[in-house]
């Protein structure tokens, strides 16, 4: 390997990966320093004896940085607010890999860095989130991508390297699922779930840990009720909280009730499909949520288009490229659709599904008196006869002409 890396700074999880990754480094870059850094979004438990075990495999330091604050207001809002799901998939891991590398990036730069280094699979998505974010903010930072390079095939082939070097892991090979963790989402991949014929083990001990299936959900609904001010969600059931503490609490209301499971194929950016298992209770809520809220604030021509927008933007996300001019833009005209996007929503959760239970703004569109089959003062019904006439002209005209046609 490269002589010239001195010093590198390593994308740490403490997962199967990267636990691995810091003796590989060792062994294969003589003399070059490692700096861990993990970056909490969210998963909570896993960074537990994080730094013990960085520094016992061979880091010389851990950063542990919290980026909840910065994840959920400058990454998950903008994306709620374009409504933005890749083929349902709202974004979990997607949008949080260039909120970590961007701050790998700034430690990197810090510390004199000559490379960064991640453990993401050669077959994956979040290889393409890491690099293209770090591109963008250090364009001439060497990346290191071990899977890209060393011998290792599997994740079988990972433990066994693992359990060669004394290295402790909180998977074995049974429970060996691939896994991402954060504020907004739990994700599942690999094992029996590689097979789209065989169904999920919902009920199975230690499977969801976000969520219960929705056979074990309460027999009676539970209601919430979220406040958005310009498209962002400020308050739970009247009580105003910070982003962080609502996801929190949403994941642990929309969780009990069996909310945001999903099971779907999807097509990666490298070209294959994959199946993948999602929790997002507390995501798919505010998604719905928000959704409800537009349907009484946002006129007719706008929400159309910006259904386009929105998918644009998940496309983009999906794809690494959070640090675009395309991004960028479309989050300028996002925030412009958003203006009077505040109001509240009342939901009913019930095993699994989301019931609307009310929806009111100050700022909506909806004219009950207008809407109404009774007698209104803005819609005279007898206009409707020229309205027809002229919006159904091009139709008529076809329908005579082709009675002149010799066929």
């Amino acid at each position: 390997m490269s002589n010239e890396i001195k010093k590198i700074v390593l994308a740490y999880s403490g997962g199967l990966d990267t636990s691995i990754i810091i003796p590989w480094l060792k062994e294969n870059y003589e003399g070059c320093e490692i700096i861990a850094v993990s970056g909490n979004v969210g998963q909570a438990d896993e960074l537990e004896g994080l730094e013990e075990k960085a520094l016992k495999t061979g880091a010389s330091k851990l950063y542990i940085e919290d980026l909840r604050d910065e994840y959920v207001t400058d990454f998950i809002w903008p994306c709620l607010k374009a409504d933005a799901k890749y083929e349902d998939y709202l974004l979990g891991t997607s949008h949080a890999r260039p909120c970590i590398a961007k701050r790998l990036v700034e430690i990197a730069l810090a510390e004199g860095a000559d490379a960064i280094c991640h453990g993401c699979t050669g077959k994956g998505n979040d290889q393409v989130r890491f690099e293209l974010t770090i591109k963008a903010l250090a364009p001439g930072m060497k990346i290191i991508a071990p899977w890209r390079i060393w011998d290792i095939q599997s994740r079988d082939e990972e433990i066994d390297y693992a359990e060669a070097h004394n290295i402790p892991l909180k998977i074995n090979r049974e429970t060996n699922y691939s896994k991402d963790k954060n504020l907004w989402h739990l994700s599942h991949e690999g094992l029996d779930l590689e097979n789209p014929a065989n169904e999920p083990q919902y009920n199975k001990k230690g499977f969801l840990e976000l969520s219960v299936s929705p056979e074990q959900a309460p027999d009676t609904p539970t209601y919430v009720t979220i406040h958005f001010e310009k498209g962002v969600p400020t308050a739970l059931d009247g009580v105003e909280m910070d982003g962080v503490t609502l996801i929190e609490k949403l994941n642990a209301i929309g969780g009990a009730n069996g909310i945001g499971l999903l099971d779907i194929v999807e097509n990666r950016l490298v070209g294959m499909k994959s199946r993948g298992v999602y929790e997002t209770p507390a995501g798919t809520i505010l998604y719905k949520a928000h959704n409800v809220l537009e349907t009484i604030t946002v006129d007719k021509e706008t929400a159309h288009f910006k259904t386009m927008v929105g998918q644009k933007m998940a496309e983009l996300v999906y794809n690494g490229q959070w640090f675009t001019p395309l991004r960028e833009a479309i989050c300028a005209f996002v925030d412009e659709t958003q203006k009077h996007v505040t109001g509240d929503v009342k939901l009913k959760l019930y095993k699994g599904n989301m019931i609307n239970a009310g929806v009111t703004s100050p700022y909506s569109l909806y004219s009950e008196q207008t809407a109404s089959f009774g007698v209104d003062e803005d819609y005279n019904q007898k206009d409707a006869d020229g309205f027809i006439n002229l919006f159904g002209l091009p139709i008529k005209m076809k329908a005579l002409a082709e009675k002149n046609w010799n066929e």
